[in-house]
């Protein structure tokens, strides 16, 4: 593909060069192969300029950047006033705007996005369409999944997924997409058929500073000029509902409390799963999941409204619900013959934290042993708000490490213990080992007991430093169980 044909519509400041075939586009010095352009990005650690002489060396003929050219530079220059927007509209060129030929979703908030994401693959899947997620956990197409790298991958490699996508047969796909992506624009040039927004409380703030700021990058989501675009909106929580107030599109609301288009108007919980009575405008329907707990009511009304949004048959609703058991590290039930109601979940943020407490409190009266921490490197506000929610609804807590990166795993610790003291419990014990915390747990769980291990879910390694081990809480717990048999 010609060079101009890759930068249309981009925000061009001054382009020295010619006008060159193309063969790819790359952020990355170290992927770039002949003939590539190279968008010399500044990230927040590293900046791409210093980078330019690699990617010229590899065979990268063209520089996108947001500096004037320097002198002497004989290859072709392209100065732009956003070079990270224009990485993204030129891959959306590049790949000639796959997201034009499917159906696709974007799910965004800060809890029930992966959730909403699989309840959809399987809705999708029931009304004989071909679906595709690009998510947390992994990436999966057409008899393909791979994991996931990150949330929502950099524009060019998001847009090649969907163009690899397409050309296998996928018709619809479920974007999980992150705040970090929205203000580092990797999903600009992307269409969106519907847009879910799910909850939004506090994460983050690391990066975005304040909950105004967090919730501005996830409006983003929802300002398109594409018409006949739909917004599912949780309108249970007062960010929905602020959002609700400041876009234009059209809007299918769902809820719980408030009015909404998709309600929820009776419920039944046991420990096989959820019973759900639902108000829609076209009449009323039973649903059944085996998924457990208040939240995934709301991941259901939000994958529900989307279907219908998306004129999928009620039939194909009922059974994708009915067919997902579980999401891998999302309150996954590790099955045991001690009698033990072992869970593991990927709860890192206070709210996360609360509901999960709270979900194991109404399956059972048994004690609730809580193992957790908070990573490194991260947000360290939710700390103290985190041990101060497990502090009053935890019977037994137990601290310890999660992902502490850079941070020295006890500091992280001990801003959790702060909320735990606040308040005035004692129940609970510090154990930096994870391995440790956990065998701890197991150990003295008694039959009826709930044992949660909180924070990683679904990961399969720890961070400490610059370290990478293989970790995975399900495996250790599983592991650990076979040894408790034996014994």
């Amino acid at each position: 593909m010609k060079l101009e044909d890759i930068l249309k519509g981009s925000p061009i400041l001054k382009l020295t060069g010619k006008n060159e075939e193309i063969s790819g586009i790359s952020y990355n010095s170290r992927k770039i192969h002949p003939g590539y352009i190279f968008a010399a990005l500044k990230g927040e650690k590293l900046n791409g300029y210093n980078f330019i002489n690699e990617a010229i060396d590899r065979g990268a003929i063209a520089i996108i950047s947001e500096q004037a050219k320097p002198p002497n530079f004989t290859k072709t220059w392209i100065q732009v006033s956003d070079a990270r927007k224009t990485l993204a509209l030129c891959s959306d060129n590049y790949y000639s705007h796959p997201s034009k030929n499917m159906k696709i979703i974007g799910v965004t908030g800060t809890k029930g996005k992966t959730t909403v994401a699989y309840l959809l693959e399987r809705i999708i899947k029931e009304a004989n369409f071909n679906p595709g997620v690009i998510g947390t956990i992994s990436y999966r197409g057409m008899n393909e999944e791979i994991p996931a790298e990150r949330t929502t991958p950099e524009a060019p490699d998001l847009q090649r997924m969907l163009k690899e996508m397409l050309d296998s047969g996928i018709t619809h796909c479920v974007i999980e997409v992150s705040s970090h992506s929205l203000v580092l624009k990797r999903v600009e040039g992307i269409e969106f058929d519907v847009t879910v927004f799910t909850n939004l409380s506090g994460d983050h703030l690391d990066y975005h500073h304040s909950m105004e700021n967090y919730f501005e990058a996830k409006k983003r989501l929802f300002i398109s000029k594409r018409k006949n675009r739909i917004a599912v909106i949780n309108t249970d929580n007062s960010w929905g509902k602020k959002l609700m107030s400041q876009i234009s599109t059209g809007i299918i609301s769902f809820g719980l409390r408030n009015p909404a288009t998709v309600k929820c108007e009776e419920y039944e919980f046991n420990d096989e799963g959820i019973k759900l009575f639902i108000k829609y405008p076209g009449g009323k329907m039973e649903l059944s999941s085996p998924l457990l707990g208040k939240p995934n009511i709301y991941n259901i009304l939000a994958s529900v409204s989307t279907a219908l949004s998306l004129n999928i048959p009620l039939f194909a609703i009922k059974k994708g619900v009915a067919s997902l058991r579980m999401v891998p590290g999302r309150f996954e039930k590790i099955e045991n013959p001690l009698g033990l109601n072992i869970f593991v979940d990927y709860a890192h943020t206070d709210d996360a934290l609360k509901n999960l407490l709270e979900t194991a409190r109404e399956l059972s009266k048994g004690r609730i042993i809580l193992v957790f921490g908070a990573g490194g490197d991260r947000d360290k506000t939710k700390r103290p708000r985190m041990g101060e929610v497990a502090g009053f609804l935890a019977d037994w807590i137990i601290l310890t490490s999660d992902n502490p990166r850079s941070e020295d795993p006890m500091s992280i610790i001990s801003d959790i213990e702060k909320g735990v003291k606040k308040t005035g419990t004692k129940q609970y014990e510090i154990l930096l080992n994870r391995k440790e915390a956990i065998k701890r747990a197991l150990s003295s769980g008694k039959r009826g007991d709930h044992i949660l291990v909180a924070g990683k879910g679904h990961e399969k390694h720890q961070t400490i430093k610059d370290k990478i081990i293989p970790f995975n809480d399900k495996e250790i717990i599983i592991s650990m169980l076979k040894e408790m048999e034996i014994n």
